[in-house]
């Protein structure tokens, strides 16, 4: 049996700490990674960086139409965020349209689906108070007629990395999503002298990454990434959420 906590939980590593919002239930990081691999399948190099998993209060891994934000700690250091207010998310999601069709090519050479990009379920949106990213996309596989699956992404920027909070659904799920994610949204954050703020330029390592770079990166990343699983998908958002527990060792 899985056992779930609700409230303040301090997970492993000590740099991230969880307040479960009413409404919703925690599962650790054993019994997450117990999910992902022996329940969904999944392999367990697909499972780096998982600190657990957040599930509506009545829905669980076995409950079909629900979803759960799959939770990790990426240690990539700190990321700038100068970029967060020039970026023009319609030419970047049209670029990557635009490229998808080369990827596409060799996806289906090589025996799996096309992924298409449909568009932004929900555009990106940087809070800069609480440096946090959000955004939620449309994605359809394939050429099969069904409903299209949501993928909503939240990055919560630290000062030696992010919290990722990944969630898949069907697409008929953003209107649960949408009421849910404000909640979600203050359940993680940095334990002390961890935030954003207490970065350090003389002793803290600058990421790679930054604003933009986590949006269209990720994408990047994505939609290689399903490729590789796609033919495997039963039910679909089940098998899809491997890709958020395993991004950070994929990169």
């Amino acid at each position: 049996s899985l056992n779930y906590t609700t409230g303040k939980v301090r997970p492993d590593g000590g740099q991230v700490a969880l307040d479960i919002p009413s409404g919703f239930k925690f599962l650790n990081k054993d019994q997450s990674i117990y999910v992902l691999t022996k329940i969904w399948n999944n392999p367990e190099s697909a499972t780096k960086g998982v600190i657990g998993m957040i599930f509506p209060e009545k829905s669980g891994p076995f409950t079909d139409g629900s979803y759960a934000f799959v939770v990790t700690y990426e240690e990539i250091g700190y990321v700038k965020d100068e970029d967060a207010g020039k970026i023009d998310y319609a030419q970047m999601l049209k670029q990557m349209q635009d490229d998808e069709k080369k990827e596409n090519e060799e996806r289906q050479k090589a025996g799996y689906p096309a992924i298409h990009i449909v568009g932004w379920a929900e555009a990106p949106y940087y809070d800069n108070q609480r440096k946090i990213l959000h955004w939620a996309k449309e994605l359809k596989f394939g050429d099969e007629d069904g409903d299209n699956t949501l993928n909503y992404e939240v990055r919560i920027l630290g000062r030696k990395g992010m919290i990722s909070m990944n969630a898949v659904a069907k697409m008929y799920s953003l209107p649960d999503v949408n009421r849910d994610i404000s909640r979600v949204l203050t359940a993680a954050s940095f334990t002390e002298g961890n935030s954003y703020f207490d970065f350090n330029s003389k002793t803290d390592n600058i990421a790679a990454w930054t604003i933009g770079g986590l949006v269209a990166g990720h994408l990047q990343a994505q939609v290689g990434f399903f490729a590789l699983i796609a033919k495997f998908l039963a039910p679909l958002w089940k098998f899809i959420i491997l890709f958020f527990a395993g991004i950070g060792a994929w990169f």
